[in-house]
């Protein structure tokens, strides 16, 4: 499996990283790994600024509470956005018996908790816990998982569009339909657009291949194309603009990574924040101050406006003055 990044010299825990990637080493749930130290394993759905954002955020809160190179070891696994090397990489976490389990992405999670129920799970980077049937309850999650949910304001993110583009009458609505988190998001800007008294326009795709064939499909059609925090588009956001910044279309997006990779911008969690609110949750689990079926699934910390200063001006769209305040990156 290919690890998605090295961290470099100054960052502690990645001699820890590396070594976790090399094999099993692993020890019973709740135990500690070889030489003394905690395990915890990482799986990851693909490489994309949110998630590696996430996944840098548990890494750094679990150093800052003192999970150094010398008291953990942390495997990093990464799936390539391919379901068959999520199963893979599960039926090694179960094998392997780490202490705590980090899942990023809704996928991930699923795949790990459907697999392994006595070993603690901690989601990031997950739209809704309860209807991707990962806890019985958001409060009471009454399972071996919890986490930091990323539901960032939709409808916010569709009037973002309206904003920019006045008189707007056709809204463009891409994602992917075989993740429930996309689904959930698509859901709510849907019905948010019909509210405005706009026609949804959709073009859905099964994987990064299908981008650019389903932005032409739409693009002549609408004023704005709306996209939730969905991984698979997300992953290759420069395919999409490319054909939508051609037709003069603007993108408004769920992810902030999103914005900062071409699109016009977003309403955004910080998902770097949202992974450290994760690597407290394990800290937590890890120091037997908690366990996943009794500790409530978070929300996230803060919300950014976000703006593509570059996109704007190659679209020829002035920033409205509601978004004077934002964040404005190249």
């Amino acid at each position: 499996m290919k690890q998605w990044m090295k961290y470099t010299a100054a960052a502690v825990l990645a001699a820890a990283a590396l070594a976790g990637l090399s094999g099993c080493g692993g020890s019973s749930a709740g135990g500690s790994a070889s030489g003394g130290k905690k395990h915890v394993a990482v799986i990851q759905i693909m490489q994309h600024g949110s998630l590696d954002a996430a996944n840098k955020g548990v890494i750094d809160q679990l150093e800052k509470r003192g999970y150094t190179a010398d008291k953990i070891e942390i495997d990093q696994q990464n799936a390539q956005g391919d379901q068959s090397n999520l199963k893979n990489i599960a039926s090694r976490f179960k094998h392997a018996q780490p202490d705590v389990i980090v899942a990023i992405s809704t996928p991930a999670a699923q795949t790990v908790a459907n697999e392994i129920h006595d070993i603690p799970i901690v989601g990031v980077a997950i739209t809704d816990f309860e209807t991707a049937k990962l806890v019985k309850s958001n409060e009471k999650p009454g399972t071996n998982v919890t986490g930091v949910n990323d539901r960032g304001p939709v409808e916010e993110q569709v009037d973002m569009g309206v904003k920019f583009v006045p008189g707007a009458k056709r809204m463009g609505l891409m994602y992917c339909a075989s993740e429930v988190n996309s689904e959930i998001q698509a859901g709510q800007a849907r019905k948010h657009a019909a509210d405005l008294g706009l026609e949804v326009v959709e073009a859905t795709v099964s994987n990064v291949n299908d981008i650019q064939q389903a932005a032409e499909s739409i693009a002549g059609e609408v004023d704005f194309i709306y996209v939730p925090t969905d991984n698979v588009i997300a992953s290759s956001i420069p395919t999409l603009v490319k054909v939508t910044d051609a037709a003069g279309i603007p993108v408004f997006v769920g992810a902030d990574s999103m914005a900062r990779d071409g699109a016009l911008g977003s309403i955004s969690v910080d998902f770097y924040k949202t992974g450290l609110q994760a690597g407290d949750m394990t800290a937590d689990i890890l120091e037997g101050k908690g366990k996943p079926e009794t500790m409530p699934v978070q929300d996230p910390a803060d919300l950014t406006v976000i703006i593509n200063k570059t996109n704007s001006a190659i679209l020829g769209i002035e920033i409205p003055e509601a978004y004077k305040d934002a964040v404005l990156v190249d």
